[in-house]
């Protein structure tokens, strides 16, 4: 049986809930996924490469559709909101960050606005929304003179941008912090999670680095072949479950400030084989 996390507020009605949402995907099955996300929870989806991670982001969007079971947004079939509702609901920050034309900075992010007919706060709302994602000082200049970390926080500001006056809102990024500076990465870390506080806004996030995941988000997913193996708590009582998921070990340390972090130890052939019998059996 999977693990599951029970928010503190069953009794609300959701942001997001799938049931028994799965689909397939050259012949491969996802799922089936039962979630429910609350307002302001934060949620990182962890997981191996190719264990199906931006499979399930997309389910969550409604970029593609459960073959059986549903996901619904609001309350409602996530299917049947028209384009310009999921625009004012939802925002999606997908892993690339590239834009066909030589578009300026202020206009990229200010797409995030494009379905809304009258906008009189956009010019505000981009400049603020740039500010959070600490690309001010980017305005002015042309997307495709910028380097990758750059467009990151460029493309992270338009979905702060499209969710800025909406509340509460879903916000689904994925891989938002790979290939980015340490400092960089706590900083668009902490731009996140005080988006998503400050507009109630859920907020999942596809990672690849378990510590972000235990520092910043407060509940992980873990996805592998496919299926949901785990939904708990992010805290260092994660530690076995993530050695089982990713076929490592994992040893607890302590920073300066109090926080856990995880070090990955290589295994043993023995010890790999049993972890993974511990996770199947976990996931049955």
């Amino acid at each position: 049986m999977t693990t599951t996390f029970s928010t503190s507020a069953e009794s609300e009605q959701p942001i997001l809930q799938t049931q028994g949402a799965s689909l397939r995907l050259g012949g491969r099955l996802f799922g089936a996924f039962d979630l429910r996300l609350q307002a302001a929870e934060r949620i990182a989806i962890l997981g191996p490469s190719g264990a199906g991670k931006s499979t399930l982001l997309k389910l969550l969007a409604g970029d593609l559709r459960a073959h059986s079971g549903s996901v619904q947004l609001q309350g409602q079939d996530i299917h049947t909101h028209t384009l310009a509702e999921l625009s004012r609901l939802r925002a999606v920050l997908p892993q690339s960050h590239d834009v066909a034309f030589a578009l300026p900075v202020e206009l990229v992010i200010a797409l995030g606005r494009s379905a809304r007919r009258y906008d009189p706060q956009q010019k505000t709302i981009v400049e603020q929304a740039a500010s959070l994602a600490c690309a001010a000082h980017l305005l002015g200049r042309s997307f495709n003179t910028l380097s990758g970390g750059e467009k990151a926080r460029v493309q992270l500001a338009r979905v702060f941008a499209q969710l800025w006056d909406a509340q509460p809102g879903l916000l689904l990024v994925d891989e938002p912090l790979a290939a980015l500076d340490p400092g960089l990465q706590f900083d668009l870390a902490d731009a996140m999670a005080s988006f998503a506080q400050r507009g109630g806004h859920a907020l999942i996030a596809v990672l690849h680095d378990v510590n972000q995941a235990l520092q910043h988000f407060e509940r992980l997913l873990l996805v592998k072949d496919g299926q949901l193996m785990a939904d708990v708590p992010s805290s260092p009582d994660a530690a076995e479950l993530l050695g089982q998921l990713y076929g490592v070990g994992f040893s607890c340390a302590s920073n300066a400030h109090g926080q856990t972090l995880l070090i990955a130890q290589r295994r043993s052939p023995s010890q790999l084989e049993r972890a993974s019998a511990e996770l199947e059996a976990l996931a049955a």
